[in-house]
C-alpha cells in the first residue's frame, strides 16, 4: 500500500506532467465547438491505452473531433472507410510480387498509423471487422508469414451510426468487447450549436490544427495513469458493480436476473479500472474516487451488458441496468 506521502508526491507531479491536457483542450476548441464529452472520452482512450468506439447520428463531428485529435498529437493518422466491398488485405495489407527482385514482398496497410479511424465500421461485413481484432487486443499484424508490431502509441477510434440499419453489419459482441469505451453521442446545445453556425459561415472552420503534444509526451503520460493510487475499497467497488451484471440476484437485484442475458467480462473490470486512474489523471489527480468510476461506467459498459427479449419488450436498456446496479451498489 502507498503511504499518504507517496500519494501526496504522485499527486504533485501528475499536476505538474497533465498540464499538456490544457494545450491539447485549447488546440481541439479552435476546430470543435462544444461536445466536450465526446473529446473528453477520446483523452480517455487515448491515456488508458484503449480503443473508443462512437456511436451517434450523422453530422455530430465524430471523425471531425477524432481527426482533430490526431493532428493535435503529433502522430501518424490513417482513415479507412468502411464499406461492404472492402477486404481484410485492405485494411491490414497483403504481399505483392516484386518482378524485380522476383519474390513476394509485404505493403502494409492502413492499419500501420498512430491514430486509427474506422469510419462507419458496422458498414463492413464480419471478415473485414475481424481484420481489426489481432491488431487491437495484440497490437500487432500479421500478413503472410510475417508478424508486424504496431507503432505506439496505437489507437483505433471507430464511428457507427445507429439509426440506419440497411447495409450494415452490426458489431458481434466479441469485437465490442476489445473497445475500452462506448460512447453515444447525442446533439450539441442550442448555443453550441449557434457558435458552429457562426464558425461554419465565417470559414473559421477550416483552421490548421498544429500538433502541440508529442507521442512521447503521451507514453510517458501512460505510464503515470498506470501509477495512479486506487484504493482496495475502489477496486471492491468496480469488481462488484462488474459482478452485479452477472449475478444480479447476489447484490439484491433479483429483478434485473431476467433482463440481462450476460454481464460484464473481466476485461469489463480491467477496464473500468484502467478508465478510472485515466479520468482522475484527467482532473489532474494522483488518486480515484468514488465519483471517477461512476462518471465513466456507462461507456465501459453498455456494449458489454446482453440484454433479453423481455428487457427489448419494456424498452430497457444497458444504460437503465447499469443506473439500476449503480444505485444498488454501496459507494465506498
Amino acid at each position: 500500500m502507498q503511504t499518504s506521502v507517496d500519494i501526496e508526491a504522485l499527486n504533485k507531479q501528475i499536476y505538474q506532467d497533465s498540464a499538456f491536457l490544457e494545450e491539447l483542450d485549447l488546440e481541439t476548441s479552435k476546430v470543435i465547438v462544444g461536445q466536450k464529452y465526446m473529446i473528453q472520452r477520446l483523452l480517455l482512450g487515448l491515456l488508458a491505452n484503449g480503443h473508443v468506439l462512437l456511436e451517434g447520428l450523422p453530422g455530430l463531428a465524430k471523425t471531425l473531433a477524432i481527426k482533430t485529435l490526431s493532428s493535435s498529437v503529433g502522430g501518424s493518422f490513417s482513415r479507412i472507410q468502411f464499406t461492404p466491398d472492402l477486404l481484410p488485405a485492405d485494411i491490414i495489407g497483403t504481399m505483392i510480387f516484386n518482378l524485380s527482385q522476383n519474390e513476394f514482398t509485404v505493403r502494409k496497410g492502413p492499419i500501420f498509423a498512430n491514430f486509427v479511424l474506422a469510419d462507419e465500421i458496422n458498414r463492413a461485413p464480419a471478415k473485414v471487422q475481424s481484420a481489426l481484432l489481432e491488431s487491437m487486443q495484440e497490437k500487432q499484424v500479421t500478413i503472410g508469414k510475417e508478424t508486424f508490431k504496431l507503432q505506439a502509441p496505437f489507437l483505433v477510434l471507430a464511428t457507427q451510426n445507429p439509426i440506419e440499419q440497411e447495409g450494415t453489419y452490426p458489431l458481434p459482441e466479441a469485437q465490442t468487447d476489445r473497445f475500452m469505451l462506448k460512447v453515444k453521442i447525442d446533439y450539441p446545445t442550442i448555443e453550441d450549436e449557434r457558435q458552429i453556425i457562426r464558425k461554419s459561415i465565417s470559414g473559421e472552420t477550416g483552421q490548421k490544427i498544429s500538433p502541440v503534444v508529442t507521442t512521447e509526451t503521451i507514453m510517458n503520460a501512460r505510464d503515470l495513469v498506470r501509477k495512479v493510487y486506487m484504493d482496495e475499497k475502489i477496486e471492491q467497488y468496480i469488481l462488484d458493480i462488474v459482478f452485479a451484471t452477472r449475478n444480479p440476484k447476489d447484490y439484491n437485484l433479483e429483478k434485473l436476473a431476467p433482463l440481462i442475458t450476460y454481464g460484464g467480462s473481466p476485461r469489463a473490470s480491467i477496464n473500468l479500472a484502467m478508465a478510472s486512474k485515466a479520468f482522475a489523471f484527467l482532473n489532474r489527480r494522483g488518486y480515484v474516487i468514488p465519483e471517477d468510476v461512476r462518471n465513466i461506467c456507462k461507456d465501459v459498459l453498455r456494449h458489454r451488458i446482453g440484454i433479453s427479449y423481455e428487457a427489448e419488450a419494456e424498452n430497457i436498456t444497458q444504460e437503465d441496468i447499469i443506473n439500476e446496479v449503480l444505485n444498488q451498489i454501496e459507494v465506498p
